[in-house]
């Protein structure tokens, strides 16, 4: 019988919904809808767990992880952006630096190209807010297992794992998965993230990257041809103190669960030999066969095979936290597979 699992939710999630990103070089409907949250609640539900709603952390555990700067300008970006006359509803970047080595302007239109990695992190009149709730769901979580939990749900939306210290992208504001690393650090000198999303964890990546308490592993589609596209190849490894704490584990399109599943062994044996004394792990559920994004093609039993694998991989204290997964008919049954494989392998 599936263990009862401790899990973390805020109906604030709901409120941020930006309706269209920039895909392509048009205004699509934004595929990161507010209607994923009850797919995702029923799934959690069905397999066990038990929601809680977190407590207010404030923003010492997000300053914790994000540059400052870069928090004040996405609590006040879209007030400032609606003063602008003929603005679009929601804050969009058409200009980006080429480094950041120059000049910080005042401009909302400049910040938003430092800020906002690329067209599909839009900022709407409630996109702090739901960000910083589904912060605290991360929180709450990790806390949870700190308190004694073998592992903790985190239903966290909007996702993270592309938001890097001071820049948003795909979707993605604050960083939940390393929210959630930095708090297990106070207990436990190595933490490690696997992240099992589509997509590469780059924001997750840039910031452990020269770290070496924080082992950071991903398994994605290839992002040769594939979104962030600039990171996520097996060659980055970390720089300076962080030389070998970073693993990449980029698959061909298409990639079917026993392919999924042979670079799963690898990286928890990655995992096992920097032998942390605890698990972040970003649960995309976007890998999936019938996803939107249609990158890989994890079945709903691969889902529950990929559970029960890191299970049986050691029982060190798991904290999970929700990334992608798009609308589609089983998305609430791939996280129900998941959680169950998890709880019972």
């Amino acid at each position: 019988m599936t263990a009862r699992m401790k899990a973390f939710f805020a109906e604030e999630e709901r409120l941020h919904y930006p309706a269209q990103f920039l895909v392509n070089g048009v205004f699509g409907e934004n595929p990161e809808q507010p209607a994923r949250l009850d797919k995702l609640l029923a799934g959690a539900r069905a397999a066990g767990c038990v929601f809680e709603r977190p407590a207010d952390a404030g923003l010492a555990p997000i300053l914790a992880v994000h540059d400052a700067r870069y928090v004040a300008f996405l609590e006040n970006a879209h007030h400032r952006w609606t003063r602008i006359d003929g603005a679009s509803a929601s804050v969009v970047p058409n200009i980006h630096p080429v480094s950041r080595d120059n000049n910080y302007p005042d401009s909302v239109v400049a910040q938003a190209g430092w800020h906002l990695m690329d067209a599909s992190a839009p900022i709407g009149a409630h996109t702090f807010e739901s960000a910083r709730w589904s912060a605290n769901c991360a929180v709450a979580a990790a806390g949870a297992v700190l308190a004694g939990a073998p592992r903790a749900y985190a239903l966290a939306r909007p996702p993270g794992h592309h938001a890097r210290q001071d820049a948003a992208a795909g979707f993605c504001y604050f960083n939940n998965s390393a929210i959630a690393a930095e708090i297990l650090r106070r207990r436990h000198d190595r933490v490690a993230i696997l992240d099992v999303d589509l997509h590469h964890g780059n924001g997750t990546q840039d910031i452990f990257y020269e770290r070496a308490d924080v082992l950071t592993v991903s398994i994605h589609a290839n992002p040769d041809r594939f979104y962030p596209f600039f990171w996520g190849a097996e060659n980055e490894r970390g720089r300076g103190a962080g030389e070998g704490f970073n693993a990449n584990f980029p698959l061909a399109r298409g990639s079917k669960d026993d392919v999924f599943l042979a670079a799963l062994d690898r990286a928890l044996a990655r995992i096992d030999a920097f032998d942390p004394g605890a698990l972040v792990i970003a649960l995309g559920l976007d890998a999936f066969e019938d996803d939107p994004f249609g990158g890989l093609s994890v079945s709903t039993k691969g889902f529950e095979r990929i559970g029960v694998a890191i299970a049986r991989a050691g029982a060190r204290p798991t904290v999970i936290v929700q990334e992608g997964g798009y609308l589609c008919a089983a998305l609430g049954d791939n996280l129900a597979a998941f959680l169950t494989g998890i709880s019972d392998g």
